[in-house]
């Protein structure tokens, strides 16, 4: 891939026609490392969140040697580009001939269910194989994240005991037990009470676990999205840990994929056309943008000019006024919109370059080809994201005064925990 230092340099060097994936792998690395400091158990990377090699390689080696799959090209990508690693079937639906294929030739043997009847299809796809490692999903509340993920899998709270109790007779290997408590969760005490229900769960069935996975849904920055400290995530856990009915050798799992790599890419795309305060775009929802066309996500952006429509001949970043704009993609579909609004200099114009940030999770690995669009080209670039998690820029995206007090409206406050604990709190 090509190296930048930012994307105002590639701006100057050239004027690309194709949306250009931007890519940090700094940020990636820094994330990493982050986890593996202060998470006290095993990372595993779910792979779908960005699929990109150079995501998997940097993650290697930076210590998150281990990954969460959901499918068999998903194996493959990480057996070629993180060689040894270790693998976790954790998609609760999988077909016999994906199971088999993962364990006999990729030597995958921790598998997730959420029935008995995938869990008889994993024991009759591995020829009855002793040596598994039997994950059971649960369902969990998901209050305070942006997307819920309980509606399609989980076993629920009377169906879990005996899906355990069953899992736990049908291996010598290892049982475990895991959940989602909701893509970019707002409040770190989801996991402890979805900690408390798993635990609740398992007391249930009266079996012992050797493996608690809390899944994933660590958050990041977004414009009207301020996330408590990641810090707060990791406390919850260990409280919720601490509190279950578990023995001493028991592992904590968890399977970050948005707060890992979020940070790490965006995209830059051309404006071809201007209409009142609509911008049409060479990338949109079949490309990199199916956050902010489906869940309406105003990600934040920047204004670039090259030197054949900037007014004095010099590729510049566009500064000035403000104005909320909404974007269209290149397709036909007119459902191919995205509404923001989208906040940039008043003087866009066509021909100028938009780099929309945090686009690293979600946003490259929902890329289609619909209509012949979506092909992007990948470069390096070596400046700070919009925003970050782990300080490599500010921990909060600005908003235009007019968008502030809107946006002030949906902030998620947490309430400051009563008695004792809140008095010390309120000491420091």
């Amino acid at each position: 891939m090509h190296e930048h230092h930012t994307p105002l340099d590639l701006v100057r060097e050239r004027s690309p026609e194709r949306p250009v994936a931007l890519a940090r792998p700094d940020a990636v690395a820094t994330a990493a490392r982050w986890f593996q400091d202060k998470f006290k158990g095993d990372v595993f990377y779910a792979v779908k969140a960005n699929p990109s090699p150079w995501v998997i390689e940097t993650l290697a080696a930076n210590g998150v040697t281990s990954f969460d799959v959901a499918s068999i090209p998903e194996i493959e990508l990480v057996a070629a580009h993180a060689p040894g690693a270790r693998m976790a079937f954790m998609h609760p639906v999988k077909s016999r001939a994906a199971i088999s294929r993962a364990y006999r030739e990729f030597g995958v043997k921790t598998f997730a269910l959420d029935t008995h009847e995938e869990l008889a299809k994993i024991l009759e796809a591995t020829g009855g194989a002793r040596d598994l490692t039997l994950v059971v999903r649960l369902a969990v509340s998901a209050e305070g994240a942006a997307y819920t993920l309980s509606g399609k899998f989980g076993a629920d709270t009377h169906e879990a005991p005996a899906l355990l109790l069953a899992a736990r007779r049908a291996t010598e290997g290892r049982l475990g037990v895991s959940f989602h408590v909701g893509s970019q969760c707002m409040r770190p005490t989801a996991f402890q009470a979805a900690m408390a229900q798993a635990s609740r769960a398992i007391v249930r069935a009266g079996v012992m676990v050797d493996i608690v996975d809390v899944g994933g849904g660590f958050p990041s920055v977004y414009p009207g999205m301020l996330p408590p400290d990641l810090g707060d995530y990791i406390d919850s856990i260990d409280r919720g840990f601490a509190e279950m009915v578990v023995h001493e050798e028991t592992e904590l799992w968890c399977e970050p994929g948005r707060a890992l790599v979020a940070e790490a890419s965006s995209i830059l795309v051309k404006v071809e056309l201007k209409k009142g305060d609509a911008l049409y775009l060479n990338d949109g929802s079949y490309g990199s943008l199916f956050d902010a066309a489906h869940t309406k996500w105003p990600f934040p952006v920047k204004l670039y000019r090259g030197a054949e429509t900037a007014d004095d001949g010099e590729a510049l970043e566009v500064e000035g006024a403000l104005k909320p704009f909404r974007f269209y993609g290149p397709t036909c579909d007119s459902i191919d919109h995205m509404p923001g609004p989208f906040w940039l200099p008043e003087d866009v114009r066509e021909g100028d370059y938009i780099e929309i940030g945090m686009l690293g999770a979600y946003g490259m690995a929902m890329n289609t080809r619909f209509n012949g669009f979506g092909d992007a080209e990948t470069v390096v670039v070596s400046d700070a994201p919009m925003a970050s998690m782990f300080g490599l820029a500010g921990r909060t995206i600005r908003l235009p005064r007019e968008a502030a007090a809107e946006e002030e409206r949906k902030v998620v406050r947490l309430s400051r925990p009563k008695g004792a604990a809140g008095k010390k709190r309120r000491r420091r």
